[in-house]
């Protein structure tokens, strides 16, 4: 997963603790370079906890926890935050057309060579 900052790819870390930042951005877990780190405003854009406004969170299997008060959400999906659609459910409300559509754009192309 590169910098959502600046499209850095991370590579194999030496030894130690990773000098990379995690952080939720729009529901979505981002990572933030060392080099963005140096900005002054790098966390400005990150989502915040409505608990305690800590920027230190995560976001996994559907859900957004704070890592300094424990606060937990339901994680909403990309394409329900652009679309107006509610939480829990599809924009037109019928999962099995957007699963076929999906699987007709999978299934559309060509063998791998």
């Amino acid at each position: 997963m590169p910098c959502y900052r600046c499209g850095a790819r991370q590579t194999d870390p030496v030894r130690g603790a990773s000098p990379w930042k995690r952080g939720v951005r729009a529901d979505r877990q981002v990572l933030i370079c060392p080099g963005c780190q140096t900005a002054r405003d790098w966390a400005d854009d990150l989502d915040r906890c409505s608990g305690c406004g800590s920027a230190v969170l995560v976001c996994r299997l559907g859900e957004v926890e704070c890592r300094d008060c424990g606060h937990t959400r339901d994680a909403v999906p990309a394409d329900l935050v652009h679309s107006g659609a509610p939480p829990g459910g599809s924009a037109d409300g019928d999962l099995s057309a957007e699963v076929a559509a999906a699987l007709t754009r999978v299934l559309k192309k060509g063998p791998a060579l």
